[in-house]
């Protein structure tokens, strides 16, 4: 008998814990989400990997290195969505990648990092793939317009 009860408990919690990880909230999908869901638009759409350096003062373009960058945005100039690499404040190393971005045209710009000790300006471009380059990126340089 103790056995038996043993298991019935075990059963009951395991049915129990499966039971809460469900929800039905996860499985209502509204009208517009299922027309987006079934539209071939969100198939179709193309994104781009953006590859992000830095343009220096005197005009040289850093691929390499480990520089004050808070992150890198880009932002739809026409819907103003943005995609940002936010990777957690301080030094970053570059290149920095951001994949999914899709076609359009942006305003790409860095936020300042923990230190506060550069600043950045920001470039407009188009992101397509007449600018994907030989190494499958769209690379952008972010220009510097002030250090300490």
């Amino acid at each position: 008998m103790k056995k038996f009860t043993v298991k019935a408990l075990l059963f009951a919690g395991l049915i129990s814990v499966v039971a809460s990880c469900s929800s039905n909230d996860d499985l209502i999908v509204s009208d517009a989400q299922r027309e987006r869901l079934n539209s071939k638009e969100v198939s179709k759409t193309k994104t781009y990997q953006i590859r992000y350096g830095l343009l220096s003062q005197s005009g040289v373009k850093i691929l390499s290195g480990s520089y004050d960058v808070g992150s890198f945005v880009a932002t739809n100039t026409a819907t103003g969505e943005t995609f940002e690499t936010y990777a957690g404040g301080g030094f970053q190393s570059l290149p920095k990648y951001y994949d999914g971005v899709p076609a359009g045209t942006y305003t790409f710009s860095a936020m300042q990092g923990q230190g506060g000790w550069v600043g950045y300006g920001s470039v407009t471009g188009v992101v397509s793939d007449s600018q994907v380059d030989a190494d499958g990126y769209i690379t952008v340089y972010i220009p510097i317009v002030w250090e300490e």
